[in-house]
């Protein structure tokens, strides 16, 4: 097996203006901060970024936001970070606000391959606006679209060689998802392993889904 241990500049060399990219984690928990960082650095423009949240103006992927390299980003929440809330509402940058549930499951049937899945959340509020509606035994539904990324970023609590992947604790959350559902997937590990040391119980993602390894 080809070993897909690489420098954080043979990463960065991945990345370019423009590009949707999903960026994993919770807040503080998950978040691949050397490849946020070294994004930092190079000065990325007009970026589509795909979060959960995007924490704090000092941390990971707030740093992104605070040097105004976003240009669409789509969340779920933005209450920790000002800064988001002010660009939205000068109208810097075009933000969507999903349901956290939601945004979960859309990028969960982008990797699994489907063409989408119902939901009753946001029935009834500005979430339904521009989406087909259904409704089934006497209960409506909004018809949720996959989404998908050029490149997912993505954090492991330890990575084999190969690229199979396990996460600590709550850290995992967005992770999984993520690696399935984009083009290209580079890893952040805390970790580096040879091919064989993680218990295949503990693999949660598996080397095929992903391209690249960063130590960090």
């Amino acid at each position: 097996m080809k070993s897909k241990v690489r420098t954080l500049a043979e990463a960065m060399e991945k990345i370019h203006d423009e590009q949707i990219i999903m960026i994993s984690g919770f807040m503080y928990a998950g978040t691949p901060e050397v490849l946020i960082d070294g994004m930092v650095e190079k000065g990325f423009k007009d970026l589509f970024l795909i979060t959960n949240d995007t924490c704090t103006p000092d941390y990971g992927i707030g740093k992104l936001i605070v040097n105004k390299q976003a240009k669409k980003l789509i969340t779920t929440h933005i209450g920790m970070n000002r800064e988001t809330g002010r660009q939205m509402l000068a109208g810097e940058m075009d933000v969507e606000l999903v349901p956290q549930g939601t945004l979960a499951e859309r990028i969960r049937t982008a990797g699994a391959g489907l063409g989408g899945f119902l939901t009753p959340t946001g029935v009834g509020t500005i979430v339904e606006e521009g989406k087909q509606k259904l409704t089934i035994d006497g209960r409506e539904y909004l018809l949720e679209l996959p989404i998908r990324a050029e490149i997912a970023l993505i954090k492991a609590y330890k990575a084999d060689k190969y690229g199979n992947l396990t996460y600590r604790r709550a850290a995992r959350n967005f992770n999984p998802l993520m690696a399935m559902a984009a083009d290209y997937v580079i890893v952040a590990a805390e970790e580096i392993v040879e091919v064989g040391e993680i218990d295949p119980d503990l693999v949660f993602t598996p080397g095929i889904m992903v391209d690249m390894i960063v130590q960090g």
